[in-house]
């Protein structure tokens, strides 16, 4: 029996020391750890925190380590030691346990159980119930056009015909979805895409033209003209690695999931940038609240000012469509709201990722 050992992985090494400009890249945290050892619901992300000022740079922590083959096989119960090796900082993974011997009572991890890059329990509400749409995921997405038995509306267990649907054979599981409000681009008054409610979930069986599905679960009645879209947490999983964008990006906050007015940690939003503005999964943005104008009304004045922007919070893009993205907001210092600004971070130079491995 062969048995990998994904454990012993030295995660990443530190430039911090090398040069002034690295160690302004790369500021360690104040009061960091000598060590912390993984816990179940970590995510790279936040351990990363413990350690950087600037957690979105921790790709940058392991790419020079060729040891390195897939930063993600991280898991509960590994011990990272922050060392210093030659005159620089390291960072070192170790499992716990000592070395891992041969016998039928070893159990091999499965991937799905080393912890994510972000936390993708943070999108499970995005992915499973209402939703934000692009304007081009909802015209490709399949629609239901009758119900069977001639019935207007269709409920739990009822058949319904869908027309557009995708599939390769297999039975899949589908959200129902209702549309409601358009998302609009302050800036051109376009609609990028739509918020849909979530109305249940249908399995449908072989491609058909139109496909026979079930309703397998309903929190309302479902229409003709409703939209079936997969979940897609699966496909979500694995595939970031933060960075800044390739290109200079200045946008707007459009909507936030969830039906709040005030946006923090871990809300999903949709921006109004995406492709177009060379924008991929795994970019991080910063979010700035426009500054506010005041009158200096000092020695005579009645000047309007207008402060600087302030950063209130970070987001790292899940989701590209041509002119809109979805983001999770990852660090919230202040609270948030639709139409605060998001731009690049500030970066010195380019970060190096030569020797980082392709997505999962």
């Amino acid at each position: 029996m062969l048995v990998k050992n994904k454990f012993a992985w030295v995660l990443c090494t530190l430039l911090l020391l090398a040069s002034p400009l690295i160690a302004a890249e790369l500021p360690l945290k104040q009061g960091h750890p000598s060590q912390y050892t993984v816990q179940p619901g970590d995510n790279l992300w936040d351990i990363s925190a413990r350690f950087l000022k600037d957690p979105w740079y921790w790709p940058e922590l392991w790419y020079v380590n060729p040891a390195i083959k897939n930063p993600h096989l991280i898991y509960p119960g590994n011990i990272i030691k922050f060392t210093m090796v030659g005159g620089r900082p390291r960072l070192v993974v170790e499992r716990q346990g000592g070395t891992i011997k041969l016998s039928p009572q070893v159990r091999v991890e499965e991937l799905e159980e080393a912890i994510p890059a972000i936390p993708i329990s943070a999108l499970r509400p995005f992915l499973t119930g209402d939703r934000m749409v692009s304007a081009e995921q909802w015209r490709q997405a399949a629609h239901i056009v009758a119900a069977a038995d001639e019935h207007v509306m269709g409920a739990r267990g009822d058949l319904i015909y869908v027309r557009g649907l995708d599939q390769d054979g297999a039975n899949r599981l589908y959200g129902i979805l209702r549309k409601r409000g358009p998302l609009v681009d302050p800036e051109s008054g376009a609609v990028l895409g739509y918020q849909a409610t979530h109305v249940g979930h249908a399995l449908c069986g072989p491609s058909g033209e139109p496909a026979t599905c079930t309703i397998r679960r309903s929190n309302r009645e479902i229409l003709p003209g409703d939209r079936l879209l997969r979940v897609e947490e699966k496909a979500l999983r694995g595939r970031f690695y933060p960075r800044p964008p390739t290109q200079a990006v200045e946008g707007v906050i459009v909507a936030v999931m969830g039906g709040v007015s005030q946006i923090g940690q871990y809300n999903v939003v949709a921006i109004n940038r995406g492709e177009a503005q060379a924008l991929k999964p795994g970019d991080v943005l910063l979010v700035y609240k426009s500054g506010r104008q005041v009158v200096d009304r000092f020695d005579g004045r009645r000047d309007r000012v207008e402060l600087p922007d302030e950063r209130a919070g970070s987001m790292i893009i899940f989701r590209t469509f041509p002119q809109l993205s979805f983001g999770l907001i990852m660090e919230a210092t202040r609270a948030m709201s639709v139409h605060d600004r998001v731009r690049n971070p500030a970066t010195q130079r380019p970060l190096q990722r030569a020797g980082l491995p392709a997505p999962l």
